[in-house]
């Protein structure tokens, strides 16, 4: 063995680049908080308005809570969809208006043909909205991939049509009664909005197989992996074969059927149609993907941390009503929550590539 061999200083003993922390065990303790930080914010809710309500954490007002949040998380969950792509959505709640409307027009005064007027069951009444949704949806998508149209412009643009479009179905009226009649085979619809199974609202089941079902295609399926590939990089992705316009496409019927769905259980709720169901809830929704770790630069997300996120929206929204705070302040709190949500994504970001770095 050489002198040169036995002088090499070991790795080791190499010091660390002058403005560099020396301590990463400090830097991986933030970062599993920043990673955290929408349960920890969740956990923290729950103690600051169960301190100041009794009435906060009773039964009756959590099954309530969830059952509000059900409805913005299947929402959060479409719009997850298009931003893990690079796109945005402000349609939905539009189209959960127009799905509203649709649905409610079929049940209260059904559909005119030359030979009559046909009442169709429940099913197909909640199909048809879904259907709505999706053909809005698959809209939205052509206008990016096929007109070039900026995913904000265009989804803007929807918002306005389809919510013009539903306020054209009734000439801005409300359907009023949609309980439906035996004789007319169209009864059962406040199932899905009101009733319950095994003590917890339809609707929170309905939320829990829509989250499973996304989690799965966005974890364990070729178009959840692509989804993921386009919004990290879409030119590699053109690249390496993938139909970018298919996927962008593809992802905006999903939330366009995600918002009719969500339409749909919050007319159920009400047992009456209106257009201007769901009015400012993309907000909610986005604010609750972004809160859950959604990256708006897309390629970066996942679908439980948006569901944490709608929890965190809605437990906020809820606890706010509850201990009497203004309706001014409500939305003041909202933006500070989407601002520091976006900030902490930032950090969350930041903290890693230092840490990839440090270790590389």
């Amino acid at each position: 063995m050489t002198d040169t061999h036995v002088a090499a200083p070991a790795p080791a003993a190499t010091a660390p680049p002058p403005g560099e922390p020396g301590n990463t065990a400090l830097a991986r303790a933030a970062l599993l908080l920043l990673r955290g930080r929408t349960l920890v914010v969740l956990v923290v809710l729950i103690i600051i308005f169960s301190s100041i309500s009794s009435e906060y954490l009773t039964q009756s007002n959590l099954i309530l809570m969830t059952k509000h949040v059900a409805i913005n998380a299947i929402l959060a969950i479409g719009v997850t969809f298009v931003i893990l792509t690079g796109g945005i959505d402000l349609s939905v709640g539009s189209i959960a208006g127009l799905a509203s409307m649709v649905a409610g027009g079929l049940l209260f005064k059904g559909l005119n043909f030359p030979g009559g007027t046909v009442f169709f069951s429940v099913a197909v009444v909640i199909l048809i909205g879904i259907v709505v949704g999706a053909l809005v949806g698959a809209v939205n998508g052509l206008l990016v991939t096929r007109f070039k149209v900026a995913p904000f412009i265009a989804t803007l643009g929807m918002l306005y049509v389809a919510r013009g479009a539903a306020q054209l179905h009734s000439n801005g009226g409300t359907y009023p009664d949609l309980a439906g009649t035996e004789a007319r085979g169209n009864t059962g619809f406040g199932f899905i909005g009101v009733d319950s199974v095994l003590g917890i609202p339809v609707a929170v089941w309905i939320m829990v197989v829509v989250a499973a079902a996304a989690i799965v295609v966005t974890t364990k399926t070729p178009f959840g992996k692509r989804i993921f590939a386009v919004g990290g990089n879409e030119r590699a992705a053109v690249l390496s074969g993938i139909r970018v316009n298919r996927i962008k496409i593809a992802v905006y019927v999903i939330s366009g059927a995600c918002a009719a769905l969500a339409g749909l259980l919050l007319t159920s709720e009400l047992g009456a149609a209106y257009p201007d169901t769901a009015t400012t809830y993309e907000l909610n929704a986005i604010a609750a993907a972004v809160l859950g770790g959604t990256a708006l630069s897309g390629g970066r997300g996942t679908i439980i941390g948006t569901v944490m996120g709608a929890f965190v929206i809605g437990f906020l929204s809820d606890g706010l009503v509850l201990v009497g705070v203004s309706t001014f302040w409500q939305s003041v709190v909202k933006g500070a929550v989407i601002v520091f949500a976006v900030i902490t994504e930032q950090a969350q970001q930041r903290l890693q590539s230092n840490l990839a770095k440090r270790t590389a």
